[in-house]
């Protein structure tokens, strides 16, 4: 009889070859077969100088499907006749841009004019998650780059942080993706950090009323508590916390230990613990007794993920550099 692991990897792979039929884990392999070691080589060596970077690495190729598809529009300049995604509001926060350049580059001069910065995005994050100790899944590729980026759309198709469960399924919903895909993919905030602005009003002014009084009783009195000493006001726009206090740096379970515990750091992450479901999920793995269980959903939603509204064929094209049309 075949092993728990052997048939998850059975049933990643099938779900891998349904959802991404458009695309394919070898589609590189006779146009440029060192693209993933080319990748994880820049990503091992910026990892160990600056773990952190992972978290947003991650954060970026969420944010760059979840508006257009994957299909790299999240990384373009804007231009002085368009805004473009990364200018939007939600996305000022996002870091990594110079760093995909660079192994953007580093791919150009292994194979010129081959992989998209939309794959590349996709393979970062895959090693980012793996490299943090998380798991590993195999990308399909052949993703192409569009030519289209649009601030405005940001603001309409992107999950905020202070959503609750309905709106959250809602704009998941919408890009093929459930309520399970939902709780699994917020364990990402298990790496990486946060600005204060982003939570801040669940510490200060939760209904409007401006005032120290006026909190989130969602939130556990001593957590935030600890927030507040670490975010003295509604205008601090510098301060990064912790999304997983004490394991930023390690993709693990410990983030649903937080959210049981209504230590969850945005609306977002206590909104799961409105719906049956998905709190089922959180209490489930707060338990930490089934790490390959989690890690194998988490791969299958980042593969659900990375296949939506993907550019393939004629379509887009291959940028040169990641910031601009070719």
């Amino acid at each position: 009889m075949a092993s728990r692991a052997a048939l998850l990897a059975l049933l990643l792979s099938a779900f891998a070859a349904a959802a991404s039929a458009q695309l394919d884990e070898k589609f590189y392999s006779q146009s440029c077969p060192s693209v993933e070691d080319v990748v994880r080589k820049e990503m091992v060596r910026a990892l160990s100088a600056a773990p952190s970077l992972a978290g947003p690495l991650l954060r970026m190729h969420f944010h760059d499907c979840f508006v257009r598809g994957c299909d790299g529009s999240v990384l373009l300049d804007s231009t002085p006749n368009n805004t473009a995604e990364k200018d939007s509001k939600p996305n000022q926060t996002l870091r990594g841009f110079g760093f995909i350049e660079r192994v953007k580059a580093a791919v150009e001069a292994a194979c010129p004019d081959t992989v998209s910065c939309a794959d590349i995005l996709a393979l970062m994050a895959r090693d980012a998650v793996w490299l943090s100790k998380g798991p590993f899944w195999a990308v399909p590729l052949g993703r192409r780059d569009g030519r289209v980026s649009n601030a405005s759309e940001s603001l309409d198709d992107l999950p905020p942080p202070t959503g609750n469960f309905t709106e959250l399924t809602q704009l998941f919903g919408a890009k093929n993706l459930d309520a399970k895909d939902l709780v699994v993919l917020s364990a990402g905030h298990t790496i990486g950090t946060s600005h204060c602005f982003s939570f801040s009003d669940r510490l200060y002014n939760f209904t409007g009323m401006d005032n120290a009084g006026d909190t989130d009783p969602s939130l556990d009195p001593a957590y935030m508590a600890r927030l507040r000493g670490k975010c003295p006001s509604l205008d601090d726009n510098t301060t990064l916390v912790e999304m997983d206090p004490g394991s930023f740096k390690t993709f693990d379970l410990s983030y649903f230990g937080h959210v049981a515990k209504r230590r969850g750091l945005f609306h977002s992450d206590g909104a799961l613990l409105t719906d049956p479901f998905t709190r089922a999920y959180v209490l489930r793995h707060a338990t930490g007794a089934y790490k390959e269980e989690f890690f194998a959903d988490f791969a299958a939603s980042m593969l659900k993920m990375g296949s939506v509204g993907v550019l393939t064929g004629n379509q887009g094209e291959i940028r040169k550099k990641c910031s601009v049309v070719n």
